[in-house]
């Protein structure tokens, strides 16, 4: 079952896990930080939405029904109208041999899980294109401006 989520009007992320409740803590966080997101349980509902609604970034876990994180990949990556859209590959395999085979799918970056919400938006910041319209981050932010005394 794929779910559209509401959000603040920020960037558009798809979130694509087979796993529910990794789906909904990623989902939360990441509404939370104002993004719209838009869910996928399986790589063929990936790829469909990914034509459909051309998502920033796309949150991808390799290992899925019907049509694994792998090949959904490379299908978005073929296709010209959403080949320059970032895939962030979510997988349990740390190694490097699998990180590897992540990017040369056409996967932007990999992330190991388990990940943590904070983490994994940090990832997706380093993905977004620069735009005012990128959510600021609400949490841990610093006022850098040095004092006068």
């Amino acid at each position: 079952m794929t779910k559209k989520s509401g959000g603040s009007g920020g960037p558009l992320v798809l979130v694509v896990d087979d796993f529910e409740d990794n789906r909904a803590m990623y989902v939360e966080y990441l509404q939370f930080q104002g993004f719209r997101v838009v869910e996928a349980v399986n790589g063929l509902e990936a790829v469909e939405r990914t034509s459909e609604l051309l998502p920033v970034v796309i949150v991808m876990d390799l290992s899925l029904p019907v049509m694994d994180g792998w090949e959904a990949t490379r299908r978005i990556k073929a296709d010209a109208r959403t080949k320059h859209i970032r895939v962030i590959a979510l997988t349990g395999h740390a190694e490097a041999a699998h990180a590897k085979k992540a990017l040369d799918a056409g996967c932007d970056d990999f992330v190991a899980k388990p990940c943590l919400p904070e983490n994994l938006l940090a990832k997706i910041r380093e993905h977004l294109p620069a735009s005012p319209k990128a959510p600021a981050r609400a949490t841990g932010a610093r006022d850098t401006k040095k004092q006068k005394g």
